[in-house]
């Protein structure tokens, strides 16, 4: 889903701090809010063989098959995989929701037809980590997470994983710190809320959320939140945050252009300010931005803001699930109670990954946020608000239901009938 277009440029940058303001100048956009754009991954399965993952040739001829898609959605693969419809901005979360139910019927209908199913969980149950996408770009992430002693949860991270990502508008500019706050704050309740993996190549691993635990193994400078000790200035806070990560990718020039991997650790700052060369050369305005798209912490500014942290859950939930969230961001007086709610647990990432609804605070926080946002909820979204808020009232997320299913019928006999839709 794209807000807006960035202008780039092959100009040099004369050091770190015209690198910062450009990222400051380019992290939010001034304006009204109310937009809402979604991106959904699932799974690609076969449900004759679950174990078996389907070949980058068969899925780009499935995705080039596709009719066009209702809700304009376009749809991409990702490096293990896993298929991702990324729709445009929708007035609304109802009409947001609306369109990608749309282009999701669509996509399960053509993957059906095609002896495939999607699977809707944050994490891959039963295949080990495997890239099918042959794009350079994967290629030299693969070894940049190797050379820094994270390529096993990077591979897990590229192939094995699935979320459900919210893009909302930035808003007012005078609003963008106590909004950038609460959408971190909402960020532990709303996992326990959604996490549904837990269970990742074949093993439970102990956390409701494998997807998030995953996520956390990596590198902090580049996959931890953006806020700061004082996060009174987003725009700022994203700008040191991007200068300080280290440089992953480099776009190689001369006659076989390519992403080629940073494999020592290299802060953007030290090679903007001409402290380390890479690719024989100080980095252009266009390096820099591109060096933004290898960032991924849990709410991400594009000018707009990117919601990362939930996972991929059932077609029954999801609308509710990003009611929920654009609700408690967007909704005035919803947004203030929301934030004195989920401050108790504003933190507790790990916590809410590891055990869910079954912490206490996160429980009175979740059910407190759910309660508020089903009473706004329009009546086309009474009936998933409906399932939601009972799960929630039960101490349960979806992540519950998928290994009460694995320990009653296996892994494989899990995998199998959910994407038969036997259970």
């Amino acid at each position: 889903m794209t807000f807006a277009v960035t202008t780039k440029t092959e100009r040099d940058l004369t050091g770190s701090a015209e690198a910062a303001l450009h990222v400051a100048g380019a992290s939010l956009t001034d304006g009204s809010h109310g937009r809402v754009g979604l991106e959904i991954e699932a799974h690609c399965v076969d449900p004759a063989d679950p174990r078996r993952r389907p070949g980058w040739s068969e899925l780009t001829s499935l995705i080039d098959a596709l009719p066009p898609l209702p809700g304009g959605s376009a749809v991409t693969v990702e490096p293990g995989g896993a298929l991702e419809l990324s729709g445009p901005p929708a007035e609304g979360a109802p009409a947001a929701i609306a369109a990608m139910t749309a282009d999701r019927a669509v996509l399960r209908a053509e993957v059906e037809r095609a002896g495939l199913a999607l699977l809707d969980l944050g994490a891959d149950p039963l295949r080990p980590p495997r890239r099918v996408n042959p794009g350079p770009r994967y290629r030299a992430m693969e070894r940049f997470f190797e050379a820094s002693g994270t390529g096993v949860p990077g591979a897990a991270m590229m192939t094995s994983t699935a979320s459900v990502q919210i893009n909302i508008d930035a808003g007012p500019r005078d609003g963008w710190a106590q909004r950038v706050r609460l959408a971190h704050a909402l960020g532990p309740t709303m996992i326990a809320v959604a996490a549904n993996s837990p269970m990742l190549a074949g093993c439970f691993t102990g956390w409701l959320s494998s997807r998030q635990q995953v996520w956390g193994q990596l590198d902090s400078a580049r996959c931890g939140p953006v806020l700061t000790a004082s996060d009174d200035d987003p725009s700022t806070d994203w700008a040191r945050y991007a200068l300080k990560a280290p440089v992953m990718l480099v776009n190689r020039a001369g006659p076989e252009p390519g992403s080629e991997p940073v494999l020592d650790w290299v802060p953007f700052a030290d090679w903007a300010d001409g402290l380390m060369l890479l690719d024989g050369r100080r980095p252009t305005v266009e390096d820099l931005d591109y060096h933004l798209t290898t960032l991924f912490p849990p709410v991400r500014p594009r000018r707009w803001l990117e919601i990362r942290y939930l996972d991929a859950v059932p077609e029954s939930l999801w609308p509710a699930i990003v009611f929920t969230v654009v609700t408690l961001l967007d909704h005035p007086q919803a947004a203030d109670v929301a934030a004195e709610i989920v401050a108790p647990v504003a933190h507790a990432w790990d916590l809410a990954a590891r055990v869910g609804l079954g912490d206490s605070r996160l429980f009175r926080a979740a059910t407190r946020c759910v309660e508020m946002a089903a009473a706004l909820a329009p009546d086309s979204l009474a009936e998933p608000m409906g399932l939601l808020a009972e799960m929630v009232a039960r101490g349960r997320c979806p992540a519950d239901d998928f290994a009460d299913l694995a320990v009653r019928h296996g892994v494989a006999g899990a995998v199998g009938a959910l994407t038969k839709g036997e259970l």
